[in-house]
């Protein structure tokens, strides 16, 4: 007895081991049946060239145009050219450690960046990474860098201005939201400035601006941002950097990501504005990428679809209508010229995507006319339709009275003989000319732009000297704040300018200049 139960006690525990054992191995047999390893197919191409910014791969037969590729030590790459044996990728990163024989895998997704709030007032590249040291962007959303652009029926008339604080152009060539304005010129004639000032101007506008360089030199950006930190314009800017030290990959693609940014804001309903410095450097990158991946040159060796680059770049600016959320994003792309050869093959181009251009003269910026718009030569093909009523009512016949007398004042450097109504002409081109004259970085708002032009279109100059003229402005100007509080905030708000107004302005003007004439005679006596 006592042995058959010492028996029963060894066989006892066992049971319920068996069990456990029995349970896990139906278990296993159950995991390995239907959990067992998935295989994968996945592509893995080799780097058979690589230099230039440009990587030649084998080994990838099923990657699409404009697909990513990770290449070894975290290089991204861009299909671009896809032939029968190889396909030719665009690098976004420095290639030192690739070699021949590097390795190349398919993402599966194409190139796209970070946008949202916390991108305003931040300095990034390309690829959307912080360059300000401020730390790093907590961005979950991510959109394509290549997007198609609003349809048509999603567009709206442009009809809402979009002032740059300089009066020469908010008189004579305005812009308005939605608008393209080309800003057009040689080398180191200002036109970075008018995209800084037109920047500086937005502030306190609800107007979010977007910055592109592209190919510009470090120091140039670095003097950029700098300006903008002083009159503190950054806190509603987006500086989006591909400079000239970057693969032309990364400078290829920078306008696209900055419009993505700005897209971002404009279907939301906010108005933005984006500068492009410049499109001429960027198709130099996009012809050397061209060239570098074996594509047939046309015209100035820039490949045949140079065109397309830049409009479908520059379409998708534009003025959304209400029920799309009625944002706009308004394009100032910089183009340099040389020589002042308006022809060539970008600039027009450009001129012929774009709703009009602003074109700079050399000669104007030697002789310290600033900012240097060659009136005769611009032309704003839409903003007209946008401008503010009290700016038509005063530069209805600045315009051509200023383009006639830039003919007049070229004739009259002959010494031939000038009757008196030319005489006439070439001081009153004179005097408005002064009038255009503007200080960098000082936009001026609209009821103190108005009195000005009003006193350079009436005639109410005409008493004092053309070198005083400057010394009038800010006299004038000072007193419509002063003097004429409710008609500035009228004329701000887009008000039209009646009898009374106009008997107003006319009144203070007359009074400065009276008061300025008889300084002038008492100094004379």
């Amino acid at each position: 007895m006592r042995n058959s139960s010492q028996h029963a006690e060894r066989r006892g525990p066992s049971e319920p081991l068996r069990d456990s054992v029995r349970q896990t191995l139906s278990l296993l047999e159950e995991v390995v049946t239907t959990g067992g390893p998935q295989l994968t197919a996945r592509e893995v191409g080799r780097v058979v060239s690589v230099g230039q910014g440009v990587a030649r791969l084998r080994g990838l037969p099923g990657v699409e145009a404009e697909e990513l590729v990770r290449l070894q030590g975290g290089v991204l790459g861009m299909a671009y050219n896809l032939d029968p044996e190889e396909v030719g990728a665009i690098l976004l990163g420095a290639s030192r450690e690739l070699t021949a024989g590097s390795l190349a895998h398919r993402t599966g997704r194409i190139l796209d960046i970070p946008v949202g709030e916390e991108l305003v007032g931040r300095v990034v590249d390309a690829l959307g990474r912080p360059l300000d040291e401020r730390g790093p962007l907590r961005l979950t959303e991510r959109r394509p860098v290549e997007r198609p652009a609003p349809p048509i029926l999603r567009r709206a008339p442009v009809a809402r201005p979009l002032q740059t604080g300089l009066k020469v152009i908010d008189s004579l060539l305005p812009i308005g939201r939605g608008q393209r304005e080309l800003i057009l010129g040689d080398r180191q004639t200002g036109k970075t400035a008018i995209a800084l000032d037109t920047i500086l101007n937005q502030r306190d506008k609800n107007v979010i601006c977007v910055y592109c360089a592209i190919g510009q030199r470090s120091s140039a950006v670095a003097k950029f941002l700098e300006y903008l930190r002083r009159y503190d314009a950054l806190s509603y800017c987006i500086v989006v950097v591909a400079s000239g030290d970057e693969p032309p990959g990364v400078q290829f693609i920078a306008p696209y990501a900055a419009t993505t940014m700005a897209e971002f804001f404009m279907e939301r309903g906010q108005d933005v504005l984006i500068v492009y410095d410049d499109l001429t450097r960027h198709a130099r990158a996009y012809r050397e990428l061209s060239l570098l991946l074996r594509r047939p040159p046309g015209r100035e060796a820039y490949p045949g679809d140079v065109f397309y680059v830049h409009s479908r770049l520059l379409e998708r600016s534009t003025q959304l209508r209400e029920e799309y959320g009625g944002g706009s994003l308004t394009a100032l792309p910089i183009a340099e010229t040389q020589a002042q050869n308006i022809s060539a093959y970008i600039p027009t181009n450009l001129i012929s995507i774009t709703d009009g251009q602003i074109v700079l003269s050399p000669q104007l910026f030697r002789k310290g006319i600033l900012p240097a718009v060659d009136v005769g030569r611009s032309v704003s093909r839409v903003g007209g339709k946008a401008q503010m009523p009290c700016y038509r009512a005063v530069a209805s016949e600045l315009r051509l009275s200023y383009s006639q007398f830039e003919e007049l004042e070229v004739f009259s450097r002959f010494g031939t003989r000038l009757d008196e109504d030319t005489i006439a002409m070439l001081e009153r081109g004179r005097r408005v000319r002064e009038v255009f004259k503007q200080p960098q970085y000082k936009p001026l708002p609209v009821p103190e732009q108005v009195a000005v032009l009003l006193a350079a279109s009436e005639d109410l100059l005409n008493a004092i000297p053309v070198e005083r003229t400057a010394e009038a402005e800010q006299a004038i100007r000072k007193a419509v704040v002063t003097e004429l509080p409710d008609l500035g905030e009228r004329m701000a708000s887009g008000a039209k300018l009646t009898k009374d107004d106009r008997d107003d302005l006319r009144r203070v003007i007359g009074a400065i200049v009276a008061d300025m004439g008889e300084v002038e005679d008492g100094a004379s006596a």
